[in-house]
């Protein structure tokens, strides 16, 4: 059975360049690499700094992140409290040589991204090397980043399996639109498998969802595996750099995996989200609230799916 590691590259972007050949290109870039029975796969969130939806789609696609830090600026500020909001806790952290470590130092304080393996420029490979996949076999569930339709193939969509294992010819379900599907076929870095195991990244050929019923985000798995919601409570922690205040009604957008989507606060004590469509969520996700208009930080805070 083939294995999948997935990684994130922040910071210093073109790093990734070095570790794997490009694939899929959009807000998004990937690279990956086959080593004997490991597939390996490094996202950069290339449409960040510009936008700060890209970053937490990119973060939410890894297991492990590779931080390169290449200045010391507000925009690495906020991809320190991107990580730290996800509790993405297994990093590797490197700096170039013109960045102050004491500064570097007093920004990641008090976040998961203190406790990363912090090594030299040039032994980042050596250490990401020795990172094992991370794997479970919880109900077969498949998060969706992108979807097109390839001529004699049909709808194909690319994805990472975030749970147990996917098999040519399962019948499993499209949410939010609980929409039937089949899966038809399976790629895994270009080569036809039988099936995928988590945290595989994979091309499905599927029957049953035509291209512009499909968006990022969507989640393909057994039936009732999810929750399908117009509103949530959270668990809510303000970021202490957000300074304005929040106000019923005020709007707002939410990450929630890969979704991004427009939501109001209904609620501030208890804080409570009603979203203009239906997301696709569990209980204890992690759900952060953005603004990508503020000029300041675009991370008005987070908290987990009560």
């Amino acid at each position: 059975m083939v294995k999948s590691i997935n990684f994130v590259v922040l910071g210093k972007q073109e790093t990734a360049s070095e570790f794997g050949k490009k694939g899929t290109e959009s807000d998004l870039t990937l690279y990956d690499r086959k080593e004997s029975d490991i597939i390996k796969t490094w996202v950069i969130p290339n449409g960040f700094p510009e936008k700060i939806q890209p970053l937490f789609q990119a973060i939410n696609l890894a297991e492990y992140v590779i931080f390169h830090v290449d200045k010391l600026d507000k925009f690495t500020g906020e991809q320190i409290i991107a990580l730290d909001s996800l509790k993405k806790e297994k990093g590797i952290l490197t700096h170039t040589f013109d960045v102050d470590e004491s500064k570097l130092n007093l920004m990641i304080k008090g976040t998961v991204v203190e406790n990363y393996t912090r090594v030299e420029q040039d032994k980042v490979k050596e250490e990401m090397n020795a990172l094992e996949p991370i794997t479970n076999d919880n109900p077969a569930e498949l998060l969706i980043d992108h979807c097109f339709d390839v001529k004699g193939v049909g709808t194909v969509i690319l994805g990472k399996v975030t749970n147990g294992t996917i098999k040519q010819y399962d019948n499993l379900k499209l949410y939010p639109h609980n929409i039937d599907v089949l899966i038809k076929s399976i790629q895994m870095h270009d080569d036809p498998v039988t099936e995928s195991i988590c945290p595989a990244r994979v091309g499905l050929a599927v029957k049953g969802a035509k291209p512009d019923e499909v968006g990022r985000g969507d989640v393909i798995s057994i039936e009732n595996a999810v929750d399908i919601k117009t509103e949530i409570e959270l668990d809510f922690q303000k970021s202490p750099f957000y300074k304005s205040e929040i106000t019923e009604n005020q709007g707002c957008l939410v990450s929630i995996g890969l979704q991004i989507k427009a939501a109001k606060f209904s609620s501030i004590t208890p804080l409570k989200l009603i979203f203009e469509k239906p997301i696709v969520c569990k209980k204890n996700d992690i759900a952060v609230i953005l603004k990508p208009e503020s000029t300041t930080i675009r991370i008005l805070g987070s908290g987990k799916i009560l």
